[in-house]
């Protein structure tokens, strides 16, 4: 075991090998994309992200006055061709911690194989799972990412499953998730969320109290259906700009 005088040096050596690790894991997921789009997978990105209520109602909390609010998780999938011609789903994220929706991946998997036959599916390595997996598991975990079983917040996605339609599963390393244009993809959701929440609000007053509805449902529909595949196209060919830097940077 060595021994490390200068604590500042421990972290320095630590975190290179951390990096290292990381380098191997990203390189190993480029090229095994690389070789299933090679084969005629076609490369669909599975996520999800949350979206709390005040971010809807445009709640101002500036005063200084907070009153917890619930918070909306909205699962969905796209690529290069659009999103994916499969219904999304909202849960609030204080029902998912009663209860998982474990049979959404079977239904997705078999979507997304009637639409576009064999795909390679991508979703983000949570940070907590990779944090909290064994240090002797990491180094081997370099040389074949591929993990036994990923959960989602919402959904639990297990390659077996995605087999079992013809697909392969694949986990993005965590330190590179910005290689997954699902990423902007709920960003621009969520700016148009605050830029047109206006248009999706009624006001009702009566003789004691004023009421605000919200078309929620309206509205993250409009949302994400700005999203077209014009814009999901620049989405991905950012994504392969960066994926072709790596693998000439990491090889």
């Amino acid at each position: 075991m060595p021994h490390f005088a200068n604590p500042l040096l421990r972290n320095i050596i630590i975190r290179s090998l951390f990096d290292s690790i990381k380098r191997k894991q990203c390189l190993q997921y480029l090229k095994t994309l690389r070789t299933l789009q090679y084969d005629g997978f076609t490369t669909i990105y599975l996520g999800e992200t949350d979206l709390p209520e005040s971010l809807v109602t445009g709640e101002d909390f500036s005063d200084g006055y907070f009153m917890p609010t619930p918070t909306w998780c909205i699962v969905h999938a796209g690529g290069g061709q659009g999103w994916v011609p499969w219904k999304y789903r909202m849960f609030l994220r204080d029902e998912l911690c009663v209860r998982q929706e474990d049979s959404l991946f079977f239904e997705f998997c078999d979507v997304v194989k009637k639409t576009y036959g064999k795909c390679v599916i991508v979703v983000k390595e949570r940070r907590q799972q990779a944090e909290l997996r064994p240090a002797e598991d990491k180094e081997s975990e370099a040389q074949a990412h591929i993990p036994s079983v990923i959960n989602l917040t919402s959904i639990v996605c297990c390659p077996e499953v995605a087999k079992s339609y013809g697909h392969k599963l694949l986990s993005l390393p965590s330190p590179y998730n910005y290689l997954n244009p699902l990423d902007s993809a709920w960003s621009s959701l969520k700016w148009f969320i605050i830029n047109n929440r206006k248009e999706f609000c009624l006001q009702s007053i009566d003789n004691v109290y004023s009421y605000q509805y919200i078309l929620f449902s309206d509205l993250i529909s409009k949302g994400i259906e700005r999203i077209n595949p014009s814009k999901w196209k620049t989405l991905t060919n950012k994504v392969r700009r960066w994926e072709n830097y790596y693998l000439g940077k990491f090889s």
